[in-house]
């Protein structure tokens, strides 16, 4: 009880393949990398900030818009944020177990160093 196996066989012709131009755009290379604007609510650690981002989602039952916050933690190398400042932050690539994401750019900065300045030109009693 041989079985025998059979070969197909099939006829290869060459073919010319024509010269193909490939031309990639700029935009092609670069990821698409979600982006959020939040405030920073902590800046206490090195090279890292605590963002708070919020966002509003309409209630199921009574159609209510409730504002939900999520807090992500962002890579700053040059420790420019600081609390309370408005931040866009940007997708990333794990640089730690809880960051993921990376400070793009400083919108508007917060009141304090105003607040401060103003105090310390106050003489203290």
């Amino acid at each position: 009880m041989a079985e025998t196996k059979a070969k197909k066989v099939t006829k290869t012709t060459k073919t010319a393949k024509p010269a193909a131009t490939v031309t990639t755009a700029p935009e092609a290379n670069k990821l698409h990398r979600r982006t959020m604007t939040g405030i920073v609510v902590s800046d206490k650690m090195m090279k890292t900030c605590v963002v708070r981002v919020e966002r509003q989602v309409r209630e199921g039952t009574y159609g209510k818009y409730i504002t939900k916050s999520s807090k992500f933690k962002i890579h700053d190398e040059e420790n420019r944020a600081k609390t309370g400042d408005l931040v866009t932050i940007i997708e990333s690539r794990p640089l730690s177990r809880e960051k993921r994401w990376a400070l793009q750019n400083i919108l508007r900065a917060s009141s304090r160093e105003v607040l401060t300045k103003v105090a310390g030109t106050k003489s203290k009693v």
